[in-house]
């Protein structure tokens, strides 16, 4: 060691840093035996805080702002070495500086499903992911909780503890708000902010806050996505007969030849329903056609579509039990089970009511024969 060195170590007059990493948090101002001059000018820049460290004790911490190294400017330090007034040598401490500013754009997820009860579907399987910021409150706190004597402490370094946190929070809010899948996306603001809320508690032990947290997106299994969109699907076609013939009629048209016959037929139908109109228009006194014309066919109505086979929940003390087919709620109305006073829900009911309220229901009652007049 030269003692150009060692008089740089002596003899240091600005202490202060600058960063251009954008994701240190902590950085330990080296210097040559710890020794720092007596009256070094200190230059805490916005956004960030000196924490002096004295014989592995946490000293003082300075905020934004310009410093001359004295006595009067570090009560603890001055209290620890109980030095007076009159000390003006060099003295060894530990610089850390604390980047107090936001930490943005830090990505969060599930890594695996969270099991929820929805108060449609039953017991469902949920992801999610977004971002949040966070940034140091205390940085004393921090830097005696989480970075110990670490010279350069990164971002990379806690995200994952974090993210930890978020997600277990996450999934006992999800839990608790009872809120059905599919108005979750209606309500990511109010969720953030509750989880936001609940973490918030379990960080500032860190000396951390979260002062943004954002969910982009809450997802069902992908076969479960799947079958909601075949359940949309059936909801855009409607009357699915009307579907289907008009699907036929594509698929004829798009076939030359079997486009033509259909054409040719349906030209012959139009010209015999005209000629039926005009003949029903002249009247029993107007012309008649030769007896070569041929006779009207009444064109047969398609079939009715089938009835729609109700599910239904039974509620009983509070608990949601189902779904049963109206078979199965039979077999409950015979052994007793489901009563008149029970009350059930099917999709498409407005809430719920009685069994003996819902007509499809209440026959399951009256299987039996009343007792014959004058028993």
């Amino acid at each position: 060691m030269g003692i150009l060195d060692f008089l740089s170590g002596q003899f240091i007059d600005v202490i202060h840093w600058t960063d251009d990493t954008r994701d240190t948090m902590v950085w330990r101002f080296e210097r040559h035996g710890h020794e720092i001059k007596y009256g070094a000018k200190l230059t805490v820049r916005e956004g960030q805080a000196a924490v002096f460290v004295h014989e592995g004790q946490l000293a003082d911490v300075f905020t934004p702002g310009l410093y001359m190294l004295e006595t009067n400017n570090m009560p603890i330090m001055t209290s620890l070495q109980h030095w007076d007034h009159g000390f003006k040598s060099p003295f060894k401490s530990e610089i850390y500086f604390v980047n107090t500013t936001r930490f943005n754009d830090l990505k969060w997820g599930t890594k695996n499903p969270i099991i929820a009860r929805d108060p449609e579907f039953g017991p469902v399987r949920l992801r999610a992911f977004g971002t949040y910021s966070v940034r140091v409150s205390d940085p004393g706190t921090f830097l005696s909780e989480i970075v110990g004597t670490d010279g350069e402490f990164t971002m990379d370094e806690i995200s994952y503890q974090i993210r930890n946190v978020i997600v277990q929070e996450f999934s006992r809010t999800i839990a608790l708000s009872n809120i059905p899948v599919l108005d979750m996306a209606a309500n990511t603001r109010e969720l953030g902010k509750l989880v936001s809320t609940e973490i918030s508690k379990t960080i500032a032990g860190y000396g951390l806050t979260i002062p943004e947290l954002y969910i982009e997106n809450i997802s069902l299994p992908p076969a479960v996505e799947a079958v909601m969109d075949k359940r949309t699907s059936m909801g855009v076609i409607g009357d699915l007969n009307q579907y289907t013939q008009f699907q036929a009629a594509e698929a004829l048209g798009r076939d030359g030849a079997a486009g033509a016959a259909m054409q040719t037929g349906l030209g012959a139908g139009l010209g015999m329903q005209i000629g039926q109109a005009a003949a029903a228009a002249a009247g029993p006194w107007g012309a008649r056609p030769a007896a070569t014309a041929a006779p009207a066919v009444a064109a047969t109505p398609p079939p009715p579509p089938p009835p729609v086979e109700h599910v239904w929940h039974i509620a009983i003390d509070g608990q949601t039990t189902g779904p049963f087919s109206k078979a199965a709620m039979g077999r409950k109305a015979a052994d007793g089970s489901l009563t008149r006073q029970s009350h059930v829900w099917t999709p498409g009911q407005d809430g719920w009511q009685r069994a003996e309220d819902v007509a499809e229901l209440a026959q399951l009652f009256t299987v039996l024969p009343p007792p014959p007049p004058g028993a």
